[in-house]
């Protein structure tokens, strides 16, 4: 069986979106990479989920640090979220978000304080559908705490639908394919993969971390760098490469694979002037692809 490479002209979006989405870069992802199918597909910076649910592997295990976006989908998986419940629930929340002004004391802030004290994944799902520019941060206590996007319209019908949707294509995606999603962090993935396996690697990037659920920094940066190309997996890694500011010095640290890189803008900032053109990279390294790099 051969999965990858595997065209794909427009990717679908999964119901939780968050900042820094590869929407847009699953298509070269996708043609960048070779991988047979016959091991595990593994992706321990799960984040939206959006290249390995388009990417679809028959058997995966999707894992992530945060327990509100692998609750989410093991919910998905199991049954008790699906399409209908999402739009009762999306339905219901949405006309109290309208009714109520779009500053501290809306009601987004009453399902932000909901969410902390029960996790309920709906509420999660609501939260990030309507938060500021779809970011995802969590206090030192624990705690959500991303701002409101100040759109109380923001649930309209055809948004619902949408989200709806996600959700079913999601649900049928799980009901055709051998998934597992656990809560872990990089280090405990690859103790568990083998030489026919095939792990896709986003972690946060180095310089333009803006918070997620827990800390990031150079050291395990420089740890998923050793622990992916000791590893018997083949591997693909995405990080910036450049702006027109500087180049990613941590890129020296990755010797292995091929280098691919595409042109892509990213929407993160709150301000406007923030938001730049990057270059993307991907470092491949698979049976074809196993020579060094010299950066």
């Amino acid at each position: 069986m051969t999965l990858l490479p595997k065209k794909i002209k427009t990717a679908k979006v999964p119901p939780i979106k968050i900042q820094g989405i590869k929407t847009k870069l699953v298509p070269f992802i996708a043609q960048s990479i070779s991988w047979d199918g016959n091991g595990t597909y593994y992706e321990p910076f799960m984040g939206s989920g959006v290249v390995g649910f388009n990417l679809a592997p028959q058997k995966a295990v999707f894992s992530d640090t945060n327990p509100y976006i692998i609750q989410f989908y093991q919910e998905v998986q199991s049954g008790k979220i699906t399409g209908p419940i999402v739009r009762e629930y999306l339905e219901r929340e949405a006309s109290k978000l309208a009714n109520t002004p779009a500053d501290k004391n809306s009601y987004y802030y009453e399902v932000r304080d909901r969410f902390n004290k029960f996790h309920s994944s709906l509420d999660f799902l609501f939260l990030q559908r309507s938060n500021f520019n779809g970011m995802i941060r969590f206090n030192g206590k624990g705690e959500y705490n991303v701002p409101f996007g100040r759109k109380p319209q923001r649930f309209q019908k055809s948004l619902i639908t949408k989200i709806v949707n996600q959700v079913e294509w999601v649900s049928q995606l799980m009901k055709e394919k051998d998934w597992t999603f656990v809560c872990m962090p990089f280090t405990e993935a690859f103790k568990l993969m083998n030489e026919n396996d095939f792990v896709y690697l986003d972690p946060p990037y180095i310089d333009r971390y803006d918070g997620y659920y827990d800390s990031w920094s150079e050291e395990l940066a420089l740890e998923l760098a050793h622990l992916a190309q000791e590893g018997r997996a083949s591997f693909c890694f995405s990080m910036w490469y450049e702006n027109k500011y500087r180049k990613n010095y941590h890129l020296e640290y990755w010797k292995q694979g091929k280098l691919y890189t595409t042109n892509h803008f990213y929407h993160i900032g709150a301000k406007e002037k923030n938001r730049n053109s990057m270059i993307e990279a991907l470092i491949v390294r698979d049976e074809h692809r196993t020579e060094f790099m010299n950066l």
